[in-house]
């Protein structure tokens, strides 16, 4: 894999919104504006701070959105209900009506048009040596250190990530990817598609 299609983000920026906080961790192109709904994929965490709260209608965009810590369920008007836990994901439009009861930590993927993509939670003990396999079909693969510390094998060049780092991998070639835990860590992996 040549480098240059590799990132290693540690800095980002949060904005206080009528539920808690959201931090925006990649948006893509990167020209694109959140506000103007002009992006076809968007990676976020939001930390919802009250007991009850009302979603951004945001029309054209599909979301996935995963419980990093607390609990939360989502209601959907005139669609589903979801209790979410602990790395529960789910799946819905921004159009919808939703709304939510419960205090958490969410991992949020929205995307535009023909852009598609999977959210998945993988937890990496100490010592623990894991080879993650990587489809092919991904022109993007994101991962996010919730918790934890971990380093990474690339090129021959071990990587260190820590907390609340993102590594930023596009138009890979590469089949797999070698982690080992220096701590217990908690990993999201998103894998989108443009």
């Amino acid at each position: 894999m040549d480098m240059q299609n590799f990132e290693h983000l540690k800095k980002f920026e949060s904005n206080n919104w009528s539920g808690g906080v959201t931090t925006q961790l990649f948006i893509y192109p990167p020209t694109a504006d959140y506000q103007q709904l002009n992006f076809s994929f968007r990676i976020s965490t939001a930390t919802v701070t009250t007991e009850k709260s009302d979603f951004t209608t945001l029309p054209r965009v599909s979301r996935k959105l995963m419980v990093l810590s607390g609990e939360t369920t989502l209601y959907h008007e005139n669609h589903h209900t979801k209790q979410l836990k602990k790395f529960d994901v789910d799946k819905f439009e921004g159009a919808w009506k939703t709304s939510s009861i419960g205090k958490c930590t969410d991992f949020n993927l929205m995307t535009i048009g023909k852009t598609t993509g999977e959210i998945e939670a993988v937890v990496i003990k100490k010592d623990q040596h894991l080879v993650y396999p990587i489809e092919n079909k991904w022109d993007w693969v994101f991962i996010y250190l919730f918790s934890g510390k971990l380093t990474l094998l690339l090129n021959n060049k071990k990587i260190e990530i820590n907390q609340g780092n993102l590594l930023v991998l596009n138009e890979t070639v590469i089949h797999s990817l070698e982690l080992e835990g220096i701590e217990h860590s908690e990993l999201i992996f998103s894998k989108i598609s443009v």
